[in-house]
């Protein structure tokens, strides 16, 4: 397989009083990256408002959005896209839909990121993006598999049991093959994989803006995301939520970060 990578250092779709750091965060992941197989979708510096959608910053959201968008379309081998906030994911997994429309879409994140926002704590994208993408009929909610997710809003899990989402503890993760047998089961040939980083406990990797104990272990992510390899196609993945707050945590964190690369792109 062949990857090509698209950075997106998008910051507007996290509630985070210091999101500006997932900037430097994909600034970060880029310097590690072959310069001939990345590409970078331009973020505007304003925030944006609402535009009375109640999703915060949404006019320069929806701009990112057709950006990447665009970026993708001229892209012939699979994408990685690493971000900024879990909101570049709905482009992306837009565009890999668009190319296979058989694929299962398997989100590790230690937040669901199902609210909308009608419910949403904060009115950001980044904690919608997901139910977005199952209420927008992009993905079928029976191909949608949660993993690792340990910190749920309120209306989260009630929205994840009626609309059939199965959902992975970690303790459910130390084994790959009740994940590999529920994709198996939705009879998918092809996976998109979103990782947001904060999936891993946070004595894996220094560099999160919203941590969560307990999560998995780096190891396990690498076999997982190579046994998933192993039997389905990959259409495309999202690596997001890097926020370092110095230049010692991107040094410490990084063999972590391209331990995940690595598993995806080669």
């Amino acid at each position: 397989m062949t990857a090509t990578f698209v950075v997106v250092p998008q910051w507007q779709g996290s509630p985070n009083s210091r999101a500006m750091r997932l900037a430097d965060g994909a600034a970060a992941i880029r310097a590690d990256l072959p310069s001939t197989a990345t590409r970078e979708v331009s973020v505007p510096l304003e925030s944006g408002d609402a535009q009375g959608t109640g999703i915060a910053r949404f006019s320069s959201l929806q701009l990112i959005r057709e950006r990447l968008r665009e970026a993708l379309d001229d892209i012939a081998d699979t994408p990685i896209v690493i971000g900024g906030d879990c909101g570049v994911s709905s482009a992306a997994v837009m565009h890999a839909v668009e190319k296979r429309g058989d694929l299962a879409l398997i989100w590790f994140d230690a937040h669901p990121d199902l609210n909308s926002p009608e419910n949403s704590p904060s009115g950001a994208f980044g904690g919608m993006v997901l139910r977005a993408l199952v209420d927008d009929g992009v993905v079928p909610s029976g191909r949608v598999l949660l993993a690792g997710a340990r910190s749920w809003d309120p209306g989260e899990d009630e929205f994840a049991a009626a609309a059939g989402i199965r959902a992975f503890t970690i303790d459910e993760l130390a084994d790959a093959a009740a994940l590999v047998e529920a994709v198996s089961a939705t009879g998918a040939e092809a996976v998109y994989l979103h990782i947001d980083l904060d999936v891993l406990d946070p004595g894996e990797i220094a560099g999160l803006l919203d941590p969560e104990p307990f999560g998995l272990a780096a190891s396990n992510l690498v076999g997982i995301i190579r046994t998933l390899r192993e039997r389905f196609v990959l259409a495309g993945a999202t690596i997001a939520a890097y926020a370092p707050a110095s230049h010692a945590e991107t040094v410490d964190d990084s063999p972590t970060i391209l331990r995940l690369i690595g598993a995806l792109a080669t």
